[in-house]
Order: C-alpha cells, then sequence, then structure tokens
C-alpha cells in the first residue's frame, strides 16, 4: 500500500472520494497552465489561460471610481454623525450573518436594475454567501438529502459536480441537449430526464438546477423555454427551480429581450415557494476575488435554513460596506453596466472573427464571458469522446491554449469546447487564435499529404462504376 492511500484511510470517505471532480478535463487544463503561464515578456511561448470565465474587461472603471470615492475605504472616520466609534471598530467587530442592511438594500435595487427594473427584489428574501459556489451548495443542502437528484441541461458547468454533489451527497442528472435545435431545453428532454432518474437510477429528484444566461453556451433561455421549464415544475408539484442567473449583467446583445425567472414566477403565484435564484458580483461586476453571492427566494423555510448555513461562508463586512457604496451610486452603475456590455459585445466579435478565418464557427451567443465553439471538423474520428481528448491535449500542450472540452461539461455531442475571451487583452486573444489558425492550417496540411493520391487505376475503376450506374439513374427519372 503506498504511502498516498495509507494516508487517505486516516480521512472520511468524503473528502477522498471522486465526487469533487477534480479530476475533470476541466480543472486538468489549470494545472498544466498553472505550470506554464504565458507572459508577454517573461514567457512568451507559455500557455494562454482560455478556460478561466472572468471579467478583466472593465476594472478600469471600477478603479476610477474608486479613485473619485475615497471616503468608501476610509475607515478612520466615525460611523456616522451621532457615534462615537470609528467605522474600522463597527466593521470589525460586526458578526451578524444576516449582512449590513444597507448592502443588502443596495444589492436588492442593483438586481431589479440589471433587470430593468421589471421585477423588484426585497432585500428580506436575500441570503448573503461567500460566491456563487457557496450558494448553489447550500440550497442543495436546504432541499436535497444524500441520494436525492437534481435535473441539470447538459452542457452544464463543471463545477456544478464539485458544487452540489461533492459534500452534499446529491446526485446530478443531466437533461440531455442537442445541437440541433442550439441546445435548448424541450418538455421531451425534461421527461427523459426525470424518467431516467426515477425509473432507471431509483431516485427521487428534488429539482432542476438551469443557468440563465447560459454557462458554457452564452445564450439566454427564450420564452418557450421559460415556460416550459415552468409548467414542468408546476406539474411535478415537489420539485424546485434553481435558476442561477450571475451571467445577467452580460447579456450583451438585445438585453431588453431577456426575461429573469423571476417575471415568470410574479405570474405564477404557485410557484413562488419552489423557485430560487443565485446571483454573484463575480461576473456582472467582475469581482470574484470579493467572494459576494446571494440566494433568493420566497420560500421562508428557505431563507431562514439558508442564512444559518450561510454562517460557514460568510461575506467579510468591509467588502459589504464598500460595496454598499458602489452599488448605490446608480449613476455609476449604469453607465458601468452599460459600457462593460459595449466592451464584452466588441470582445466577443474579435474572437467570432478570429476563430472564422480560421475556419471555426460558434453557437450563436448573445452573453456570458465565452464562446461555445464547434470543432467536431477538426477531430481525428467523428463522433468520439477519445478524438475530442486527443485534440484537447494537442491544443493545450501544443498550441498552448488551454480550452474545455465539451465533454467535461458533459455534452453529449463530441466536439464542442468553450472558449473564455474576457480574462485577457486583445493582444493576447489576437496571439491565441493566431496560434490556433497556425494548427489548424498544418493538421490540414497532414491530413492532406496523408491522403493516397489517386492511380489511373483508381480513376479508370470509379469511371465504369459510375458508368453502370447512370442508366438506371436516368431510367428511374423517366
Amino acid at each position: 500500500m503506498s504511502a498516498t492511500a495509507a494516508a487517505s484511510k486516516l480521512l472520511s470517505r468524503r473528502v477522498t472520494c471522486n465526487s469533487h471532480g477534480q479530476e475533470s478535463s476541466y480543472f486538468l487544463g489549470w494545472l498544466e497552465y498553472e505550470r506554464n503561464p504565458y507572459h508577454p515578456l517573461s514567457n512568451p511561448s507559455g500557455i494562454i489561460q482560455m478556460g478561466l470565465a472572468e471579467n478583466q474587461l472593465s476594472l478600469d472603471l471600477l478603479e476610477t471610481w474608486l479613485a473619485d470615492h475615497p471616503e468608501s475605504t476610509d475607515f478612520k472616520k466615525a460611523a456616522d454623525e451621532a457615534a462615537s466609534s470609528s467605522l474600522f471598530r463597527d466593521l470589525a467587530l460586526f458578526q451578524d450573518y444576516h449582512g449590513l442592511p444597507a448592502f443588502k438594500q443596495a444589492l436588492a435595487d442593483y438586481m431589479s436594475e440589471l433587470r430593468g427594473n421589471r421585477v423588484s427584489f426585497d432585500p428580506k428574501k436575500l441570503v448573503l454567501t461567500a460566491g456563487a459556489t457557496s450558494a448553489n451548495e447550500i440550497l442543495a443542502f436546504c432541499l436535497a438529502d444524500p441520494g436525492d437528484a437534481f435535473l441539470i441541461p447538459t452542457p452544464y458547468y463543471p463545477g456544478f459536480d464539485r458544487d452540489l454533489k461533492w459534500r452534499t451527497g446529491a446526485n446530478i442528472v443531466p437533461i440531455h441537449c442537442s445541437s440541433s435545435n442550439g441546445f435548448r431545453i424541450t418538455r421531451h428532454a425534461l421527461e427523459q430526464a426525470y424518467k431516467d432518474a426515477v425509473l432507471k437510477r431509483k431516485l427521487r429528484v428534488k429539482g432542476v438546477l438551469v443557468t440563465n444566461p447560459s454557462n458554457p453556451l452564452g445564450t439566454t433561455m427564450t420564452p418557450d423555454e421559460l415556460r416550459t421549464l415552468a409548467d414542468f415544475i408546476e406539474d411535478k408539484k415537489s420539485l424546485h427551480l434553481i435558476c442561477d442567473e450571475i451571467y445577467y449583467g452580460t447579456n450583451f446583445l438585445s438585453p431588453a429581450s431577456f426575461i429573469s425567472i423571476k417575471q415568470v414566477v410574479d405570474g405564477r403565484p404557485r410557484l413562488s415557494d419552489r423557485v430560487h435564484i443565485v446571483c454573484s458580483l463575480s461576473k456582472d461586476l467582475g469581482l470574484p476575488g470579493f467572494r459576494v453571492g446571494a440566494i433568493y427566494s420566497d420560500n421562508e423555510l428557505v431563507v431562514a435554513a439558508a442564512t444559518k448555513m450561510s454562517s460557514f461562508g460568510l461575506v467579510s463586512s468591509q467588502t459589504q460596506h464598500l460595496l454598499s457604496a458602489m452599488l448605490g451610486d446608480r449613476d455609476f452603475t449604469r453607465s458601468y453596466t452599460a459600457e462593460n456590455k459595449r466592451r464584452l459585445r466588441e470582445r466577443q466579435r474579435q474572437m467570432i472573427e478570429g476563430l472564422g478565418n480560421t475556419g471555426i464557427e460558434c453557437l450563436e451567443s448573445n452573453a456570458g464571458l465565452f464562446c461555445w465553439v464547434d470543432m467536431r471538423h477538426l477531430l481525428a474520428k467523428t463522433g468520439c469522446f477519445e478524438a475530442e481528448m486527443e485534440l484537447w491535449k494537442k491544443i493545450v500542450y501544443d498550441v498552448g491554449l488551454n480550452i474545455s472540452p465539451g465533454s467535461s461539461c458533459h455534452c453529449s455531442e463530441p466536439g464542442w469546447f468553450r472558449l473564455c475571451f474576457a480574462n485577457m487583452t486583445e493582444a493576447t486573444l489576437d496571439l491565441a487564435m493566431h496560434r490556433l489558425r497556425n494548427f489548424v492550417e498544418r493538421d490540414e496540411a497532414i491530413r492532406r499529404s496523408q491522403r493516397r493520391p489517386l492511380g489511373p487505376a483508381t480513376i479508370a475503376r470509379w469511371v465504369r462504376r459510375l458508368s453502370s450506374k447512370r442508366r438506371p439513374l436516368m431510367q428511374l427519372s423517366r
């Protein structure tokens, strides 16, 4: 027995099981990047990180706001005009896991603003969490017992295998979606997944989880999809719906047509206590390091339980104080959102054009920080996941791009990949597209060289076969 195996016996089965998902190619690609990260000066031949859905395009706007509002980080001042203690003392001693009231109000108003003020959010129904990862896990703990299942449409964010399964003991059953309709959710796919869970796997289904906008597709759900989803939840009586809307503020094309699940729920009061929304400032505001997420629910029991569980992952009081000032500046949030969407739209266009020049197409998208890229024509063997992994390894090790293969997102069709575009400079994205184009050109040249030239004998046989088939075809046409 190895030393590692012996040491693992001293730990719990929960931490030594494989349900974390760390062995997924999604995370393995990150490890390779960390071993050899690209830098334009110190490591120009290193791996470019295209597997990280991080928004670095508008950090300068946040920095400008901070420079213009130094009072937001001045912790030496008095907490308020009537207070005898400093703000620092108040924040240092604040321990209420319900959160700062001023921040919860500012966050609720910001969530409404992102949705065009078509819906409103009650800050009393918000539960603050240390990011969306914590929010999704808390909801899984609240809604499911170990062994219960959640249905999730494919392809889906690889981290859900960790967030929903690892510590909770819950299962994920895929709702298989197809490229034939742009990976849209259908009633048939929902029913098939439900039957697979209940009849084949003998699992109790507790809910459906969707991301809107979708990660990894970069698409927003259509009104028909939302109605189909709401009808399914309503018909099943005992199911919950978790709608992860952490990319809501990235819908850079036709934002007015984007519908939040909150709008659907407001029109169906019978669903209100079974629909729960996850939000975050990691994508919409580009602040993943601040670890700010939230759960919104009309279900009082869920809010109460989630609030107690949030004590294991709180948002720091100084972070809440700073962001309550930033989000409370409505002129800033409006201008930031508009400019951030413009930059995302331009960067997406840059990637699509770069891929197009390489002969690679993407799923049509309107949100997110990535494109869902079709590389099926580059597979050595069509319809084969082994060929997808071979292509992924070439792109990581030979091309120097860390991208996420569709199989890591549980896509049922080999050859799709997620490529992120907002976590790098324009010049770095151009270099990534240049590397990919060179790889595709070399690959095509090798394939052409491996095709045997047609000799005179082969050509003669083809002519005889065509001649023998021509007469029956002409007779049939008569």
